[in-house]
């Protein structure tokens, strides 16, 4: 089928996909081949190379090109590209692997995805890299160098032969593969297209952008969705697509499609972008959108896609609300001294936690209904109240006071976790060293996570001496709902007039090892959302505090107002 569509990046649409017959011989030698298990954003990467998105890539880049493109933005013979695109492996998986040998490529359930025919293997210098691509070597700030740390301190160069595309279960018909892209849009008679890469939800404002570039462009839209993620069960992921199928009703009829994008962002502004182009121009688009907002947009970096890619970037301002003309206009044509209305995403975020109302001007009803469905207000989320103290500090008993508290209010289920209870029910094994008290915290930490997550209400009464471990159970259960950590932080003296046990006493004694304020540190948390000495206070004081302090948050309570 003839086409008038912007040819990929490089002159051909690769396909890196083996064929049937030498896919099974692929398996075949796999079998004796050392593996490699890629994370999310490898699997991502992988993908991208294979179905000729990353055209004229045909595997993960050597040493000279990798060098070539942090340095000049293009590979070592002298062909734009903005970004690198390497494999990053352990140390002793890169000094393993001598030039000629073969890697398998296996995703996290091992399934065999790809061969990589290692060419070359080098110690990457991940400072150096960072400075090249971000302006930076601080390892807080994020950007590509960042990114690239997930798993090791070596790089894989090497062509790659696909044996099974990375498999997706979810929204599997907004998946297109550049070729399939291309077919429709021959099919569809589109020539000019205009393409928009996000990865937030989109409100009025970004359809209006959008809506107003394509039609001065006289272009059709390709709203491309980055869905690149590493959790399965996160539930804005599947939000983000499901609003986006609502948003695209909006648009006339035949004049734009939603496709689900798996590019990992690599936080290098305008680098990123031009990335999206390469990308953009691979699918058989004209145009690339770039909005005046996006990090690194105002870079004179981007000046260098007008003769190195066919594709066009296209300076999009951002729209902002109007009220006295109830418009959105670019924030390049508002009238001097115009009244303007924006809403942040945090102000978004905030509204939706606690069931406010959201202006009608700021989205459309589809858009906002599905958020509601899919952030409930906090009244209605999961949370977790995690106390951590020292051995008789009051623990358990503001635990079950709390408990009896919630159950009295009704409305969400609560669960208790108290440290005796999981000792003997999930951790019956362990011992009292610091891996193995570490170990039970985080089983605590996972139990709760799935009770949040779920809707309902966990009380975590461990002692949690390790700061380490406090944070690695709150990073657990804050992307999937509420967490309050307690600090209950009754004086050591105190703590031992109430031991009925004797055990302070039997670890002075030198009896009991390694016990916590004792002969065992405790790590005050510096980062409690609540500091209660029960010492000073009875338990009903105590645990008033805290559902006070639950109900200025949100989390108890109705929501202050909601509209659908």
């Amino acid at each position: 089928m003839s086409t008038s569509l912007v040819p990929p990046h490089g002159g051909d649409l690769l396909n890196l996909m083996a064929s049937p017959e030498r896919a099974d011989e692929l398996k075949a030698q796999a079998r004796e081949m050392p593996s490699w298990s890629l994370t999310a954003r490898q699997v991502a990467d992988l993908e991208l190379l294979l179905n000729g998105a990353f055209s004229p890539l045909r595997g993960f880049m050597g040493r000279d090109d990798h060098e070539a493109v942090c340095r000049d933005l293009s590979l070592a013979d002298g062909t734009f590209w903005p970004l690198p695109v390497t494999l990053d492996v352990s140390e002793q998986t890169g000094q393993s692997l001598a030039p000629g040998s073969a890697l398998a490529l296996r995703d996290v359930e091992g399934t065999l995805l790809a061969v990589l025919h290692v060419e070359e293997a080098w110690a990457a210098d991940h400072e150096a890299e960072a400075i090249a691509l971000c302006g930076t070597g601080d390892p807080g700030q994020p950007c590509a160098g960042r990114l690239l740390r997930e798993t090791g301190a070596w790089y894989l160069g090497g062509r790659v032969e696909g044996v099974a595309a990375p498999h997706h279960y979810d929204f599997v018909e907004r998946r297109a593969s550049p070729a399939e892209l291309r077919e429709r849009f021959t099919r569809w008679g589109w020539r000019r297209i205009a393409a928009f890469h996000t990865r937030e939800v989109m409100h009025r404002a970004e359809q209006e952008l959008t809506f107003a570039a394509a039609r001065d462009l006289e272009a059709a839209l390709l709203v491309q969705l980055d869905v690149a993620r590493t959790d399965y069960y996160d539930v804005s992921h599947y939000s983000r697509i499901r609003c986006a199928e609502a948003l695209m009703k909006t648009y006339p009829h035949g004049t734009a499609a939603l496709n689900l994008l798996p590019l990992a962002r690599r936080g290098s502004g305008a680098r990123d972008i031009l990335l999206n182009a390469v990308v953009a121009q691979s699918y058989g688009c004209s145009h690339h959108l770039v909005r005046s907002a996006a990090p690194g947009a105002d870079d004179e970096l981007l000046g260098r896609a007008d003769d190195a890619l066919a594709i066009e970037l296209v300076r999009t301002p951002e729209r902002v609300y109007l009220p006295d003309r109830d418009a959105f206009v670019g924030t390049d044509a508002v009238p001097e001294g115009a009244a303007t209305k924006v809403l942040t995403s945090e102000e978004l975020e905030e509204r939706l936690a606690r069931g406010r109302e959201l202006p009608s001007w700021f989205s459309f009803p589809e858009v906002v209904r599905e958020l509601r469905r899919s952030a409930p207000p906090r009244s209605r989320q999961g949370f977790t109240v995690f106390f951590s103290g020292l051995p008789s500090s009051g623990k358990s008993t503001l635990a079950n006071v709390l408990l009896v508290k919630l159950l009295e209010m009704g409305g969400r289920p609560v669960t208790l976790l108290d440290g005796d209870i999981v000792r003997q029910n999930l951790s019956s094994e362990l011992g009292f060293s610091r891996e193995h008290r570490n170990l039970n915290v985080a089983r605590i930490g996972f139990v709760a996570s799935e009770i949040t997550k779920n809707g309902g209400i966990a009380l975590c009464a461990p002692i949690a001496p390790y700061d380490a471990v406090r944070k690695q159970v709150r990073s657990m259960i804050e992307p999937v709902g509420g967490f309050l950590l307690v600090h209950v932080a009754t004086p050591l003296g105190v703590c031992e007039t109430r031991d009925r046990k004797g055990l302070y006493a039997k670890a002075r004694a030198g009896i009991v090892k390694e016990f916590t304020g004792i002969s065992d540190p405790y790590e005050e948390p510096k980062d409690a959302g609540m500091v209660i000495d029960t010492a000073e206070r009875s338990p009903e004081e105590c645990v008033q505090a805290i559902l006070l302090h639950l109900e200025k948050e949100g989390y108890i309570g109705r929501p202050s107002r909601e509209k659908e």
